[in-house]
């Protein structure tokens, strides 16, 4: 059997593990990136990404964002509690931007970054399933089955973006799960006010629900119980969207139609340590976030960036990537930003869905504090869209 190898291989294909493919492919790292799935014609993901304006800067040098078909700024994310007061309005000026983010949808980032790697001719298998992990303090060692045949690779350095499916076989690494027992409903609304650039997050006691601007209506983000979730999801067109407008309130007027439902439920899981002997993690391997505040996907896209910085770093010396030195710099310089992202979110899922008055007072009134002061405004929202280093 022939043996490949590489400076990198990357598991997991969706974008995060994409992106770490172009960026080293551009740099001239040997890397092999393996997804277990099809071609992304049978990708069709309905979910909604709300991309901060750092996110557009690494997918602009990644020559990813030219190829996206729809994308539509952010430029004021409006926050509110349901039946509370308090309410705090972040624009692009506040953050110093030229916008704070934008909205697309998953299946066409996903194809974009699958046309910018076959234009580049990057090194990548699809229908690739990655069957053992063999790893000692030189190397890694791969085996895998594509096409019905069993092929081996090894490389310095073994990058898994696959959401954490094969970081269980890594000696070291460990899952912290929490389980929020909701779900989150997506669909694509028209309401009879037009969007204007406008993101909406809107806190109840059930859950957060995010309405972001997405062509000429809004990407819906709506947080259930689990208990509700089934039965939301089977309600007729007419019925869901009046449970929604009772949920969301007037700010938008009428709710006239939904696109196609879907839903999946919500956990706060990550990895501890992100690192192991020649192993990193990324993405969803590293952390799998609430949706609150649409920090998850921005975070990996930063754990790529950052890898990738550290790869290049390592390579003037070959023998240096997958090193234990190389490695801890890379956990090092994430430590901050993925500990303030699953702080950020999971206090936010926690805090505003308690029945306990005095807290949500105190909340409409951090609300409206943060508010009426532009430098702390400023302080949220740069981190936000650039992560702890803002």
């Amino acid at each position: 059997m022939v043996v490949d190898h590489f400076d990198v291989i990357i598991v997991g294909g969706g974008p995060v593990g994409m992106a770490l493919a172009i960026s080293l492919h551009e740099r001239g790292i040997p890397s092999l990136l393996l997804e277990a799935q099809g071609v992304p014609e049978q990708v069709k993901d309905p979910r909604p990404l709300a991309l901060s304006f750092g996110s557009h800067l690494i997918l602009q040098k990644l020559g990813v964002w030219s190829a996206l078909p729809q994308i539509t700024p952010i430029t004021t994310i409006h926050i509110s509690n349901r039946s509370h007061f308090g309410r705090t309005v972040l624009t692009s000026k506040d953050a110093g931007v030229p916008t704070l983010g934008y909205v697309v949808n998953y299946h066409d980032l996903y194809r974009a970054m699958h046309q910018q790697m076959h234009i580049h001719s990057v090194n990548y298998l699809v229908g690739a399933t990655v069957t053992t992990i063999k790893i000692d303090a030189k190397q890694a060692q791969i085996e895998y089955q594509q096409a019905g045949e069993n092929k081996q690779a090894i490389t310095r350095l073994l990058v898994l973006a696959d959401g954490g499916r094969l970081a269980t076989q890594i000696e070291g690494i460990n899952y912290h799960t929490h389980t929020y027992h909701q779900w989150a409903i997506v669909a694509n609304i028209k309401t009879s006010a037009t969007q204007s650039g406008i993101a909406y997050e809107r806190f109840t006691s059930e859950g957060p629900i995010a309405l972001l601007p997405s062509g000429d209506g809004f990407a819906l983000v709506w947080t259930v119980p689990f208990s509700s979730a089934e039965a939301i999801l089977s309600l007729d067109d007419s019925t869901f969207l009046a449970q929604l407008h009772h949920h969301f309130g007037d700010r938008l007027g009428k709710f006239m139609s939904t696109g196609k439902r879907s839903g999946f439920p919500l956990v706060l899981k990550y990895a501890s340590p992100t690192i192991a002997c020649r192993t990193a993690l990324v993405g969803n391997a590293a952390q799998t976030l609430h949706p609150v505040a649409g920090q998850g996907f921005n975070l990996g896209l930063r754990d790529a960036w950052e890898l990738t910085h550290e790869i290049i770093q390592s390579s003037a010396l070959t023998s240096e990537i997958g090193l234990s030195r190389m490695l801890k710099a890379y956990a090092n310089k994430r430590q901050i930003d993925r500990d303030a992202g699953k702080l950020f979110t999971h206090s936010l899922a926690r805090i505003f869905i308690s029945d306990l008055p005095l807290l949500q007072t105190f909340c409409g009134m951090g609300l409206s504090v943060l508010d009426s002061l532009p430098p702390i405004k400023r302080f949220v929202a740069r981190r936000m869209i650039f992560g702890a280093r803002g």
